[in-house]
């Protein structure tokens, strides 16, 4: 029973966020309920929260914990093994070869010029690399980050997604790409799947299912992401010895979500519902992130975390595209 007000708690400014998610004017924006729930979670952390801190904390932090690793396994259910032949093998490389360049930009350029702390560098790359917030969660539990430093992972993933929104239809007409082409483009380096379906349907109905398809391919990315960190973090023990390895389980759980959606898929009406419950368990995951964030953590960060997406956001418009236009040409596409 102790956890029951935190959840309670949770699950309200999830259900608002939820709400807002749906207004038109913030669909028209690309802001997912997630982000929303974490700002609504933002908020009242920062005002009231305190007076009920005592009862509330038990099941704030179940969320920030255990149904948020439960959110990503259930996320497995928005893509598919299958989706790989939508775009070839061309748009899987593309897609590796920009997770791998965004996240190992964002470590060093943030530890070694913006002298950023490690988790902070790392939770931006994450973000920027896969799938934005959604990424920005699971990367925590992996670097055991604190609150704050993923609060302002977030926030970054936030502001420079939406103005992407914004920026790649602008550019559409100068880039020279065909609808498809333009999707795959924008899936492989928008942030957030909801900036990329706004991005691609900017252009069309052709850009924006392709863009969906190559960006469900990002997230598959994820899983081997955090297993591949994971290893790498068993490395770095605080004494100078080697720490243990722990593997991610949600991560593997997500893999096996995704093998069993791919072999056996459920009907459409039961996918439709688990994919709802997924985005409500994520978004209380959100707000309890935001409930245990203190404004004063962040403004301490300064301005180079945003500094440093500014510099990841540039990476994938600009190299992202330079990528493009080679893997179209090396399999003679065209465009």
């Amino acid at each position: 029973m102790r956890w029951v007000p935190g959840l309670a708690l949770a699950a309200a400014l999830a259900a608002l966020a939820w709400g807002l998610a749906e207004w038109a004017p913030m669909r028209e924006l690309g802001l997912s309920a997630l982000t929303l729930a974490i700002v609504l979670g933002i908020a009242v952390g920062n005002t009231g929260f305190t007076r009920i801190a005592a009862i509330a904390a038990p099941g704030v932090d179940l969320c920030r914990s255990r149904l948020l690793r439960l959110g990503i396994v259930l996320y497995g259910f928005r893509v598919g093994f299958h989706d790989l032949a939508a775009v070839g093998v061309a748009g899987l490389a593309v897609d590796a070869v920009v997770v791998a360049s965004v996240f190992a930009t964002a470590v060093w350029l943030g530890t070694r010029w913006l002298k950023l702390d490690r988790e902070t560098a790392m939770l931006i790359g994450a973000g920027s690399a896969i799938c934005g917030a959604a990424a920005v969660m699971a990367t925590e539990p992996v670097l055991r980050a604190r609150a704050h430093q993923v609060s302002v992972a977030v926030a970054t993933v936030v502001v420079f997604g939406t103005l992407g929104m914004f920026v790649y239809p602008w550019l559409y007409p100068y880039l020279g790409l065909s609808e498809h082409a333009y999707g795959v483009y924008v899936g492989s380096t928008v942030h957030e799947v909801a900036q990329v379906v706004v991005a691609g349907r900017a252009i069309g109905e052709t850009a924006a299912a392709t863009a969906v398809i190559e960006k469900m391919l990002r997230v598959m990315l994820l899983a081997p992401f955090l297993l591949l960190l994971s290893a790498r973090m068993a490395g770095r023990g605080g004494d100078g010895a080697r720490a243990k390895l722990a593997l991610p389980w949600f991560a593997l759980a997500f893999i096996a979500v995704s093998g069993l959606h791919s072999l056996l898929p459920l009907p459409p009406a039961w996918v439709a519902a688990i994919v709802q419950l997924d985005t409500a368990l994520l978004a209380m995951a959100m707000a309890a992130l935001g409930l245990r964030t203190q404004i004063g953590a962040i403004r301490q960060a300064g301005a180079k975390p945003l500094v440093l997406a500014a510099v990841l956001f540039a990476l994938l418009t600009v190299g992202g595209y330079a990528l493009n236009l080679a893997a179209m040409r090396l399999i003679g596409g065209g465009g």
